[in-house]
């Protein structure tokens, strides 16, 4: 392929910091790595295949101009959409009916409804409050500098292309597409901060209003009632939402090196939490490669030239509930200490775009206590306004702190250092941390935003709906605790720790870690199995323990061992790139390795073939040999059976917890990686759930060998791509969540950007990756769906970190922004 650029030639000072690098790295010379940090006097962006950019300057702020001025050029119409949404301007340019996803979830409220949230949130100036403190709760001074120069960047894109012809048809020429400011960005990364408690209490929050007369004459629910609705409703809100694996190898498990990582992130498809991959370099300063949240100039997941790591959804719960006792006579009085205190109201209005064109105004009178606001539902459960009411706390609502931490990693030398910035920042929100370093070390740590709810304070402050929530009995894999305590008492609100770094935040060093030189790892479940020969314990607060294991997490943790003990089936012990990337493609079930067997055995001894089924009496013999077949257990493009399977499994959990199923040995404690096991071939439900797996696939008119490439698959520009892997309650690490997006077969949710890293004792990191949905959300880029079809493929792109790499790259183009 021919060589473009975008200008003649390099500027000399990006070829000379070019060869000075390249002589630095062949003879260790200080001098040239003192020239090196000079960098180029322009913001250079050189792209090589499948459009990456690998950003160079000498300043953080050329840095953020290179990295807005890409990051618009792939998607700006997904980023000013996110811009509409922080500002509170959807209803006012795309009406108030039409559908926002403001957190985790896709479309997950109105535009109306996300417009209120953010705009109480930006009356309260909550994010210029923040930005006025010094670090580390207030953005660090290279922080403020790459963000003014990424709205330098994108601005010079957008005034270069002209609204008017934006090539992708989803804003051009959309009126709300306009040049932004700092505080569109940094409003940008709060409400990427907040988006964990946003599904759940958004909705809530802005339809509060005070109870009517009549509404004391309605029943309360019970505190047990109450308590499993919310523990349901946020188990089936983990299953449709981001989740992520990270797997960190240590010396004594890698072949040929001394650590690896691999990122496996489950995010969306679409919309404001796309990753972008890119790289970054000051030389001299910071030298990152990986994926962004997109619109935030820092890289979250990814590799510097001596660490490597990613985050994973944890099980902590951003956000608490406080019960407050009403006044029934006034009930926007509460009491707090034997003393009525009054809720403050907030009249809040947005814009709105009316039927026949005009624009109107809505506004709404929301409330809140010295907890926080008052919402009357979460996660969709009401939470009724009459006797008391709920106030909702966010441990991110202050936070900004997010964005020091991801500078900090984006410079780590090791694992300690990532330790350090995770102590000293707690920004992280909601997430786990995996990492490995040059060094040998795995590392896993649940170090982040957490409300200080010790186990101490939560006996003693926990309303009765709180404890049961809270108890070990109502425990699901990756559900969250979420506590209610008791409003009434001042004392019970979360206390300030000295030694955290904002008030109302658990002391970081009660939150877990774990350095080791085989393996750690996570798979949405808390931090008790990181590595089973050494669990960790923790606050409560955090996740629990000695409690059943997703499936995807057995799965994560069987990996590893195996293939370090060299029992998986494959030559050797020990990771190599190929093999880990080999074993994250087999896209195996642990669900069919648990009960595939015992399926087929009851399949073959249905009485006459049938099972009754509603009234229908249903054939399941073909059935049989299909799933006796699928021998591989695996979601592969090819595979035959497995969406069989899939159905049949889905109507077998029929929401419970893996651990309910009639399993003739149960969950072991001592043993939680491999059980339960053993399905009961006798079972009734056994029998029924493939009943209605069968006749749910003849309705549909899918046949029951179809192979997977068949049915799972999306459309780009015409082009039918069909994508392997599933959803996580099969316990396959590699996530496909598929669904309808704008009335079409599309992908929800699942793995995006992927990334191997393998480190040795000298030379630069060597790595592979593949950014599932591509680099654009427009379909008239090149790269739309060029990435896609690689991991249709089970291919991965061979990164270039190291500038001769990049400099070799047969695709490469170049833009300086002189």
């Amino acid at each position: 392929m021919a060589r473009r650029r975008f200008r003649s030639r390099l500027p000399m000072a990006v070829m000379a910091a070019v060869a000075m690098m390249s002589t630095m790295a062949a003879t260790g010379s200080t001098a040239a790595s003192s020239a090196a940090e000079q960098g180029p006097d322009e913001p250079t962006i050189r792209y090589t295949e499948y459009g990456i950019p690998h950003i160079i300057a000498s300043t953080w702020e050329g840095l953020g101009t290179g990295y807005g001025y890409a990051a618009a050029k792939d998607n700006i119409c997904t980023l000013a959409d996110t811009y509409l949404t922080v500002n509170a301007q959807r209803s006012r340019y795309l009406g108030p009916d039409g559908k926002a996803s403001p957190g985790e979830h896709q479309n997950s409220t109105t535009n109306l409804n996300s417009d209120l949230y953010f705009q109480r949130i930006n009356d309260n100036r909550v994010v210029e409050r923040l930005l006025e403190q010094p670090a580390p709760n207030g953005p660090e001074p290279e922080v403020k500098e790459a963000i003014r120069g990424y709205v330098q960047g994108y601005n010079r894109y957008l005034a270069e292309t002209g609204v008017n012809n934006i090539s992708d048809p989803a804003c051009r020429g959309a009126v709300w597409v306009r040049p932004i400011t700092e505080l569109d960005v940094y409003r940008h990364a709060h409400a990427e901060i907040i988006m964990g408690s946003a599904d759940a209490v958004l909705d809530g929050e802005v339809n509060a209003a005070p109870p009517g007369a009549s509404a004391a004459a309605r029943p309360a629910p019970s505190a047990a009632e109450t308590a499993k609705k919310i523990r349901d409703a946020m188990a089936v809100s983990r299953q449709q939402s981001m989740g992520s694996n990270a797997l960190a190898v240590g010396s004594q498990g890698v072949s040929g090196g001394t650590s690896m990582m691999l990122a496996n992130p489950h995010f969306p498809w679409q919309g404001k939490n796309r990753m972008w991959q890119n790289q970054l370099t000051i030389p001299g300063k910071v030298n990152v490669s990986g994926a962004s949240l997109l619109g935030l100039p820092a890289v979250t997941i990814g590799h510097n030239n001596d660490v490597a790591w990613s985050h994973t959804i944890a099980t902590v719960a951003p956000f608490g509930l406080f019960d407050v006792q009403v006044d029934p006579l006034n009930p926007t009085n509460y009491l707090v200490d034997g003393t009525w205190q009054r809720m403050t109201s907030q009249q809040v209005g947005v814009d709105v775009l009316n039927a026949d064109g005009s624009i109107g105004k809505v506004t709404r009178t929301l409330w809140s206590t010295r907890y926080g606001p008052i919402t009357t539902s979460v996660q969709g459960v009401p939470l009724p306004w009459v006797v008391s009411a709920h106030a909702v706390r966010d441990v991110n609502m202050d936070n900004l702190r997010a964005l020091n931490t991801w500078f900090h990693l984006d410079q780590a030398k090791d694992v300690n250092d990532v330790v350090n910035t995770l102590d000293t920042t707690q920004g992280v929100p909601f997430f786990n941390t995996v990492a490995s370093d040059r060094k040998g070390n795995a590392l896993y740590a649940d170090i982040q935003a957490t409300p200080n709810i010790t186990d101490e304070h939560a006996q003693s402050c926990l309303t009765e709906t709180g404890k049961i929530l809270f108890n070990q009995a109502l425990r699901r894999p990756n559900v969250p605790p979420v506590s209610i305590l008791d409003g009434k008492r001042s004392e019970c609100d979360w206390p300030n720790d000295a030694n955290a770094v904002a008030p109302g935040l658990l002391d970081p060093h009660k939150q877990p870690r774990l350095i080791r030189s085989d393996f750690v790892g996570n798979a949405n479940d808390s931090a008790w199995l990181a590595n089973p020969e050494q669990p960790l314990s923790f606050p409560r607060v955090m996740g629990d323990t000695a409690a059943p294991r997703s499936l995807r997490t057995q799965e994560l943790i069987l990996t590893a061992q195996n293939r370090i003990n060299g029992t998986d089936g494959l030559a050797g012990k020990g990771f190599t790139p190929e093999n880990m990337r080999q074993l994250l493609f087999a896209d195996k079930s642990r669900a069919a390795d648990l009960a595939l067997n015992s399926t087929v055995t009851m399949c073959q001894n249905v009485p006459f073939g049938t099972v009754l089924v509603d009234g229908n009496l249903v054939n399941v013999s073909e059935a049989c040999p299909i799933l006796a077949a699928w021998k591989d257990h695996a979601y592969t493009a090819d595979s035959r059976g497995s969406w069989l399977f899939a159905y049949y499994w889905s109507y077998l959990l029929g929401g419970q917890a893996v651990e309910k199923l009639p399993w003739r040995v149960p969950f072991d404690p001592k043993d939680p990686v491999h059980t339960p096991n053993s399905l009961d071939p006798g079972s009734s439900a056994v029998r029924d759930a493939l009943g209605r797996a069968v006749l749910a696939l003849r309705k549909a008119g899918i046949p029951l060998n179809a192979p997977l490439s068949d049915i799972q698959k999306i459309t780009r520009n015409g082009e039918q791509i069909p994508i392997h892997g599933s959803i996580s309650e099969l316990g396959v690490l590699n996530v496909i969540t598929p669904g309808l997006v704008d009335g079409k077969l599309d992908i929800v949710f699942g793995s995006s950007f992927i990334q191997e890293v393998r480190f040795t004792a000298d030379g630069p990191p060597q790595a592979s990756s593949v950014l599932a949905y591509s680099q654009s959300a427009n379909p008239n880029s090149p790269h739309y769906a060029d990435q896609t079809k690689l991991f249709s493929a089970g291919q991965w792109v061979t990164e270039r970190f190291t500038e001769e790499q990049i400099a070799a790259s047969p695709a490469w183009e170049v833009k300086v922004l002189d």
